[in-house]
Formats: structure tokens, sequence, C-alpha cells
């Protein structure tokens, strides 16, 4: 039998130095913004529907992570509902991301990214939108040849990368799946999660150099199972506590 496991990680790796030649502007502006929008007070969000809000999931309270990014949790959105095809019924209803937003009271100067890989549906289309109205800065993770031949559901017609302050492409295939199997004709090996919590962590640490190219501490947690950790990251988060939403 082919060894897919091995094809798979050599797609990754390939996506990946796709990636580093193609995104690395856009990752060190996405970087400037964070440190910029800290620096002045403001705060940090990143969204995300479905599987693509595990990467909102993946940006907070966790060692090397920035302290003052915050998760957008909302109703209907996350992996937690059942029936879970709930989230794709969700996603796709019109104004419910906006209303999202204006509860969270984004305002002028905050930034929020907003991962989603096809970039069709309503509800993450609307956050982006709704936050620009408010004054927010919005970063779009998404896959621009996926989103380029979908048709946008949203009632405007735009996609998410139509939307957005700056665009981040996750460079993966389209439908996201890229592994073909033998004598199948669907494909397996979902590239999204991998790739696009890569390009978020890469952002996190260019945006940690930034800091300390400026002379601040950057914020950033420590594992709690380190010792100091605890004590660390007490006081990092006091220091931040203003621009923190998930406490």
């Amino acid at each position: 039998m082919k060894d897919y496991a091995a094809q798979y990680l050599t797609e990754v790796q390939n996506i990946l130095t796709t990636v580093c030649a193609t995104q690395m502007e856009a990752i060190h502006t996405a970087a400037s913004w964070l440190v910029d929008a800290t620096v002045a007070g403001h705060k940090l969000y990143a969204v995300g529907c479905g599987h693509a809000g595990l990467l909102a999931q993946e940006l907070f309270y966790r060692s090397g992570g920035l302290v003052v990014m915050n998760p957008l949790f909302a109703p209907g959105l996350q992996l937690d509902v059942t029936p879970i095809t709930l989230t794709s019924d969700i996603e796709r209803i019109p104004d419910y991301g906006a209303t999202v937003i204006k509860r969270k009271a984004l305002n002028e100067g905050d930034v929020l990214i907003v991962h989603s890989v096809s970039g069709r549906n309503p509800v993450g289309i609307d956050m982006a939108l709704q936050a620009k109205k408010q004054g927010a800065k919005v970063i779009a993770l998404t896959n621009l040849a996926y989103s380029k031949q979908s048709t946008s559901r949203h009632v405007s017609g735009k996609r998410l990368f139509e939307c957005a302050d700056l665009v981040l492409d996750n460079c993966g295939a389209i439908g996201d799946a890229a592994v073909q199997i033998d004598n199948f004709a669907e494909r397996t090996g979902p590239t999204s999660t991998a790739v696009g919590a890569a390009i978020l962590n890469a952002i996190v640490c260019q945006a940690v150099g930034e800091f300390t190219e400026r002379g601040i501490t950057p914020p950033v947690f420590v594992s709690a199972n380190l010792e100091g950790g605890d004590a660390h990251n007490k006081k990092i988060m006091e220091q931040y506590r203003d621009q923190i939403k998930y406490l």
C-alpha cells in the first residue's frame, strides 16, 4: 500500500513552503498591527466557525502565546453543538455575525482575525463588515484559490477576502483536503488547521520580536507547569487586565 501518511505530511510541508514564499509580507504586517494595537491599549480578537474556530482557541491562554489575544465565542459556532450539523446552518444565518460583533463591542483600533477557509458564509463576512464599521482592523485567514471559485452566500455577494483590511492565504487545496487515495473519489487530509495554526503562531513570534525591538517586555504566557510559571502569568494578566476579555 502507498504511504498516504507520508504523502499528507509532504503536502503540509509543501504548503508551508508556499506560505513562506508568498505570505511573509502579510505575516509581518499582521504582527505589527497586533503590536500597535496592544501598545495603544486596544484589544485583539480571533474568531472562526466550526473547525475554523479551533484556531481562535489555538491563539489564547497557552504557553508562548499572547496574553492579550481574545477568542470570540458565540452560541452555535463551536464544535460543542449537538447535532453538529447545526454549525453549518447557523454560520449561514444573515446578520448573526454582525449581532455577535455588536455585543462584543469592538472599538476603533482593535484588531479582529477572522478564519474561514472558503470565506463564503454570512457569519464570517458579517463579522468582518461589522467590525470595520466599529473601527476595528480586520485580518482574514482564508484559502484564496478555494474562495475565488466559490459563490458567496452573503447578500452582498462578497467573500471574506473582499471584506478584510489584510488577507492571509493558507495556500491549501480547493476543498481543503489534500490527499488523493487510489480507487477512492474523495480526497482526505485537510491542511487548513495545521497550516493556519503555523501561520498564526508565526505572526505571534514576529509580534513578540517586535515588542522586544520596541523595548517592551512581550505579554507572553509561560507554561504553568514550569517553576515560576503561575506567578509570571498572574503578573502579566494583571498588567493587561483591561485588554483581556476571557477571564
